[in-house]
């Protein structure tokens, strides 16, 4: 459709989207210091976010099952032992953002943590796990130790992580709030778990035989969401907050994560394509 972002329609991942399956090295990115004990420990394509706590690391989403090493590579080149994992959260129940769980919980011994309404997608309905969409198969279930719900908090040692149930993308999509300190000041970190509009189309809802309420469910979403006060807005793709260039900006004066605009301005666009998208189905 005319004017609507490709990344945020397409049926199918962007054209060379699938090489991140086959040659993961290329995808690779030095890990960083986001803001306060919050940590980028992803890839170019696919955000990973490790928070320190008092207690242990919490990992927010693990990307593709052939990424692992990358992202435990990230971890320890940031002076952490992934042995320390206590927590993995994920955004919503799709293969780029689980694959690598089942690995990662059975090395480490984390707890698991989904959307309640995504987990039917590991085992009774695997293909809303968008693996097919990037030629592979998805053989990567495991067991969810605390499902998660509306107003959920994930604590441990220190950290708060509050989740809101955001469904559209998925039906258990779920976005993240937490307070990190920065230079004497509380900031509010906020990550949209579900923004694609990509499970939304015409072709994608007809194929996997699901209803167009699912949009109403992503409106209803956003609404919500605007009602969010966000300071340092991060991705779960870094292409959505830019987290990549925010971090070349860097400066030892200045932090770009630090942003109250991005988060409604994010929120603006998801609406605008959500409405010419929608508006012609």
């Amino acid at each position: 459709m005319p004017g609507v972002s490709d990344k945020m329609t397409n049926a199918l991942p962007p054209a060379g989207a699938h090489e991140v399956c086959t040659r993961p090295w290329k995808f690779a990115v030095e890990p960083f210091r986001i803001i306060d004990r919050i940590y980028y420990v992803g890839n170019t394509d696919v955000s990973s976010h490790l928070i320190e706590t008092d207690e242990g690391l919490i990992l927010l989403d693990t990307a593709f099952p052939q990424t692992v090493y990358l992202l435990l590579e990230s971890i320890r080149k940031l002076g952490f032992d992934p042995a320390d994992i206590k927590y993995i959260l994920h955004s919503h129940a799709h293969y780029d953002h689980l694959g690598g769980t089942k690995a990662i919980a059975e090395l480490v011994g984390a707890r698991t943590c989904l959307g309640e309404q995504d987990i039917p997608f590991l085992r009774q309905r695997p293909d809303l796990t968008w693996a097919e969409e990037y030629g592979t198969e998805f053989h990567e279930a495991f067991e969810v130790d605390q499902p998660l719900r509306d107003g959920d908090v994930v604590r441990l040692g220190g950290a708060s992580i509050r989740c809101a149930h955001i469904p559209g993308h998925t039906p258990g999509a779920m976005s993240w709030f937490l307070d990190a300190d920065e230079a004497g000041r509380t900031h509010r970190v906020g990550f949209h778990g579900g923004p694609g509009l990509n499970t939304l189309s015409d072709e994608f809802l007809a194929r996997r035989s699901l209803p167009k309420s699912c949009r109403d469910a992503y409106m209803q979403s956003l609404e919500k969401m605007k009602q969010e006060r966000v300071d340092v807005f991060l991705g779960i793709h870094p292409s959505q907050s830019d987290t990549l260039g925010r971090q070349a900006r860097r400066t030892s004066a200045a932090n770009p994560f630090i942003d109250p605009a991005a988060w409604p301005a994010f929120l603006k666009g998801l609406e605008d394509n959500a409405r010419q998208l929608f508006g012609g189905g």
